[in-house]
């Protein structure tokens, strides 16, 4: 057989293949232009988000950044924007089931954010900020702990911001507080009855319920401290910081034995109490800055 006798096939095959690499290349090009269309609708819809999350309207807003995340999910500004709706909806301290959900739902958005964007500090902000609100009521230990971990994260990816210093402060002193509480108040119960003197706020910790406390707290509490004390170093006017180092001083106070380290701590705390009034006064006493 000659090579003649196999060119119309040869051919056929040809025409063949290259109509299917046509229809394909058409194909390709087509869902291109589809996919360019919905990027020109994903960021359409999240400018009209956008607006809607300026004017206090949130229920509109998370539809339309919703709507943009389906049509363009590498959109990262409709992510975040959608996951801070969710955030804004929520009410901290509301008990409903439909409250908790949103709060739950900004959580899930901002995590999505960072299982491709794991530096994305706004979402690192974000998931710590609604973890503590969500801890308040009811009281979840467990969700400041786990609200801790993103600001301890912030630390790492940027380690001069003093904010999330603070919070962690702020976190140990209320898990640290709430704890002296609970002990203070299950000691005097268990005493009326033997008509023993009750222990009041303002007074050490009785020596019985004192080494436990140190033991599950001490550490905690040392952290708080040297936290705040680093956001007070990279902003010398951070009242606020001062605010809580003084508080977390007092529960530190719990902690020791020694009536003169008692003393000393109390005296740091009351020192940080005027501390705060001068930089407030000082700060008042400031010209407004210029529009």
């Amino acid at each position: 057989m000659t090579y003649a006798s196999h060119a119309p096939t040869d051919a056929s095959r040809f025409a063949t293949s290259f109509r299917r690499t046509v229809a394909l290349i058409a194909l390709v090009v087509l869902a291109a232009g589809f996919s360019g269309c919905d990027k020109l609708k994903a960021r359409d819809l999240l400018n009209k988000g956008v607006a809607a999350f300026k004017n206090g309207q949130y229920d509109q807003a998370g539809e339309f950044f919703k709507q943009a995340k389906d049509l363009d999910p590498s959109l990262l500004n409709a992510r975040l924007y959608l996951a801070t709706s969710y955030a804004s909806q929520y009410i901290p301290g509301a008990p409903s089931e439909q409250n908790r959900n949103i709060g739950k739902q900004a959580i899930a958005e901002f995590k999505d954010i960072l299982a491709t964007n794991p530096e994305n500090l706004s979402a690192v902000d974000g998931v710590g900020s609604i973890l503590f609100q969500m801890a308040g009521t009811p009281y979840e230990p467990k969700l400041f702990e786990e609200s801790k971990t993103y600001h301890q994260r912030h630390i790492q990816l940027k380690p001069d911001d003093p904010e999330p210093y603070y919070w962690i402060g702020v976190i140990d002193w209320t898990l640290a507080f709430r704890a002296n509480a609970e002990m203070r108040k299950a000691y005097n119960e268990k005493n009326v009855a033997k008509q023993a003197k009750q222990v009041r706020d303002t007074e050490p910790l009785p020596a019985a319920i004192r080494a436990d406390y140190i033991a599950q707290f001490g550490p905690m509490i040392d952290e708080g401290i040297a936290d705040l004390q680093r956001a007070i170093t990279i902003r010398p006017d951070y009242d606020d910081a001062m605010a809580y180092l003084n508080l977390l001083y007092r529960r530190k106070a719990d902690t020791v034995e020694s009536a003169t380290e008692r003393a000393s701590l109390l005296k740091q705390a009351d020192d940080l109490v005027d501390k705060v009034k001068e930089v407030k006064q000082k700060r008042a006493s400031q010209p407004p800055p210029a529009a």
